[in-house]
């Protein structure tokens, strides 16, 4: 549908329209985003800007779950820590009295 990337497709008219540089989204007087095509011809420009957004969405989604998870699990892990290091002081100290008393 058409020869190079600077060209933006409109599938209504079919004409080729030099890719507005200056904006990220073509304005919608030039062509409307379901009939704009770029890069391929079998996906239009609002899929692909649709998934773009779904697939950052995820990513940040699960790098947020995972940094949380991953804190949760230090606290955790921490905490068991201090636990079994104040359980093995407390038998040190059991340990030295019942030496002391012999």
């Amino acid at each position: 549908c058409f020869s190079s990337a600077q060209c933006l497709w409109c599938y209504t008219n079919k004409t080729c329209i030099d890719y507005p540089v200056r904006s990220i989204l073509p304005a919608s007087s030039l062509c409307s985003l379901s009939d704009a095509r770029w890069g391929v011809c079998w996906i239009n420009f609002e899929a692909f800007i649709i998934a773009i957004a779904v697939v950052s969405g995820l990513i940040l989604v699960s790098m947020t779950v995972c940094c949380c998870y991953c804190c949760y699990c230090r606290r955790r892990s921490r905490s068991r820590a201090d636990e079994e290091e104040e359980r093995l002081a407390r038998k040190r100290e059991e340990r030295r009295l019942q030496s002391h008393q012999r």
